[in-house]
């Protein structure tokens, strides 16, 4: 992986993390399209800059997560990313291999834009506003809901946890909003794992300059771009829903099949 390279998926990764549609998709998509070769320090990459792009969360957020006044809100996210934790190491082996199969990902990528066609009017009946009304047992439920985004890459992390939100009666405003405020810790879980699997592989991938420009320059414009994404998602979501993303969706895995169809990806 070159400079441009990492730039071009660190872009892309930027503008997907917080929308319903899938960022690892879309970098897995993007990598055979611009000669991105699979290795481990691809792998540990798509990671590292989820989470620097996750970042942007507790930039925008940072009252929320600077106030320690009370510690309902970090008990929370714990209880919720638990569920991930346990289960995306039960079920590595499988996760690792749907990440390897693109007909599989753009199958996911449109089963999940058929459900954002009808999320808004599955959960229309919203009462829960405010995130200190989140109780204990649905935090816990809408992390179970995360885990099927890592046991079906495609899905879309915050398309599940936001769906999960929903369906514990959150608006689509805080359910978008408590979705990113999950993907802090399971990203950081998620890098930290990645890192020291790639340590035990080959410790010089990660003493390798090039390597660590290439992976600060991408973690870099992730956050930046991310930055910029984020607040859009709350305001679209509270105009206009959830069914725009899940045409996108129906569309972009179709075309997915297609180019793969076509020998092309």
């Amino acid at each position: 992986m070159d400079k441009l390279q990492s730039i071009i998926i660190a872009i892309v990764e930027g503008l997907t993390e917080f929308l319903p549609i899938s960022s690892t998709a879309h970098m897995k998509i993007t990598n055979p399209l611009i000669g991105v070769s699979h290795s481990a320090f691809t792998e540990m990459f798509e990671v590292v800059i989820q989470f620097a792009a996750i970042l942007s969360v507790v930039t925008v957020y940072w009252k929320k997560f600077l106030d320690f006044k009370t510690f309902n809100f970090y008990i929370k996210l714990i209880i919720a990313v638990i569920p991930a934790l346990i289960f995306g190491a039960l079920l590595k082996k499988h996760i690792d291999q749907a990440l390897s199969n693109l007909t599989f990902i753009a199958g996911v990528m449109i089963g999940g834009g058929v459900l954002l066609l009808f999320i808004d009017k599955l959960f229309s009946k919203t009462e829960i506003t405010e995130e200190e009304k989140i109780t204990y047992p649905k935090a816990l439920i809408i992390g179970c809901f995360q885990v099927l985004s890592i046991v079906l890459p495609g899905l879309s992390r915050s398309a599940a946890t936001i769906i999960g939100g929903m369906s514990q009666k959150l608006t689509r405003s805080l359910a978008a909003e408590f979705s990113f405020f999950l993907a802090v810790p399971t990203m950081f879980a998620a890098s930290a794992k990645s890192l020291l699997d790639v340590y035990k592989e080959d410790p010089n991938i990660l003493r390798s300059s090039d390597n660590l420009g290439t992976l600060g320059i991408g973690a870099a414009i992730a956050y930046i771009i991310a930055l910029l994404t984020i607040k859009f998602l709350v305001g679209f979501v509270q105009k206009h829903g959830f069914q725009l993303f899940g045409y996108y969706r129906i569309v972009m895995g179709t075309i997915v099949l297609i180019l793969i169809y076509r020998g092309i990806i």
